[in-house]
């Protein structure tokens, strides 16, 4: 059985309530030193002779953003492991005490300041799920308390408002659509608690969709990067050489194919903010169906053998698995086993064209389905509903 290589969130290093590790880290680590103003000042260096050492481009577009970038430190009330007392040896009760009860829990991630005006920071909703409190470390080393404005977690944006401090510095937004393979990526941030952290790479690949990464809840195309990406990055920047920001850093891969890590858009991220820091929840239209690729090739093999539960078209698209109770793929007549060849006379040759053709729908806009069932092809009319917001 080959070794699946596993995907984790880079939350922070001292986060052990989520078993998921979040973005950017070592690698290619250039120091910045200080994150005050002054000690980002980056001023050319002279050498022995007295010449003007120019710094790399890096250096001037880490510069850029640095005053934008923060820390976030969360904490939360957990229940401790209930352990069965007639288990517990009374010595160990005698030197731990009751083992039942609640505890306070750490975490740790990154953020970018995108509204300075508005004291408003951009960070991954896994950093600040569930939280209590929030702390906000600046640039310059002041340490504010923050608030959790809204976060949605198919999308795993938050935004957070500080309140209380001046001088902020918003960062600038680029145009994620305009990136290319190849462009030049760096990530900043505070992996493992090590502030004022940058790593240098490129763009390695785009539109990677997170369900093929093995996260089905999530709706994400995402930036490919080999820039160095560790556990406490969640949510800091992805910036381009220019100093402009591409992309939130959310996702690293650990063991096998290590070295791969992954951003949120910044045009998707813009956007979702924007709902969320009005105080809004972001509505994901949803059909409710849980679906497998399927390629003519696949369907052949299927089929050609004799223990096959079920006969399957042989036809590329989106193969039904589930269709979940009271959704609107039931309301329209969808069933285990049909094959969704188009949506709105568009092919679709794999789950996630249907997806993303569902994303970019409104709540009750009619989407017209053409269905393979058996040896009938079907037109079916299907209207998205909201997903609903788990928790």
């Amino acid at each position: 059985m080959r070794q699946r290589a596993s995907m984790k969130w880079v939350v922070g290093a001292s986060l052990s309530f989520v078993r998921l590790v979040w973005t950017v880290g070592l690698g290619l680590a250039l120091g910045l030193g200080s994150f005050s103003a002054a000690a980002l000042a980056l001023e050319p260096g002279v050498d022995p002779i007295g010449q003007a050492i120019p710094h790399s481009f890096v250096a001037e577009a880490a510069r850029a953003v640095a005053p934008a970038v923060v820390r976030i430190d969360t904490e939360r009330e957990v229940a401790r492991q209930a352990f069965d007392p007639a288990l517990l040896d009374p010595l160990l009760r005698d030197l731990f005490g009751d083992p039942s009860g609640s505890m306070r829990e750490r975490g740790q991630g990154s953020g970018v300041v995108i509204d300075a005006a508005k004291g408003l920071v951009l960070t991954n909703a896994h950093v600040v799920d569930q939280v209590d409190s929030v702390e906000v470390t600046l640039a310059d080393g002041r340490h504010v308390d923050g608030a959790v404005v809204g976060a949605d977690s198919v999308t795993d944006l938050a935004v957070v408002k500080i309140s209380g401090a001046r001088d902020l510095r918003s960062a600038r937004l680029g145009d994620s659509e305009a990136l290319e393979v190849g462009d030049w990526a760096i990530a900043m941030g505070s992996p493992y608690g090590l502030e004022r952290t940058v790593t240098l790479g490129i763009v390695s690949s785009l539109h990677r969709n997170i369900n093929s990464l093995g996260f089905s809840d999530k709706r994400l195309d995402l930036i490919q990067t080999d820039a160095a990406i560790n556990p406490g990055n969640s949510g800091g920047p992805l910036i381009n050489a220019s100093g402009e920001v591409i992309g939130i850093n959310t996702l690293v891969r650990s063991g096998p194919g290590a070295g791969l890590g992954f951003a949120i858009p910044i045009n998707l991220a813009r956007g979702v903010a924007s709902q969320l820091s009005s105080g809004g929840q972001v509505i994901h239209p949803y059909l409710g169906l849980q679906l497998v690729p399927l390629t003519a090739r696949r369907a052949r093999d299927n089929n050609r053998d004799p223990e096959a539960l079920l006969q399957l078209p042989e036809r590329d698209g989106a193969l039904v698995q589930r269709v979940l109770p009271a959704s609107p793929a039931e309301t329209a007549g969808l069933r285990r086993g049909d094959l969704v060849v188009a949506v709105a006379d568009q092919p679709v040759p794999d789950p996630a064209s249907l997806l993303e053709r569902v994303e970019r729908s409104s709540v009750g806009e009619p989407l017209a389905l053409t269905v393979v069932r058996g040896q009938r092809e079907l037109s079916l009319m299907i209207k998205p509903a909201a997903l609903p917001h788990s928790g």
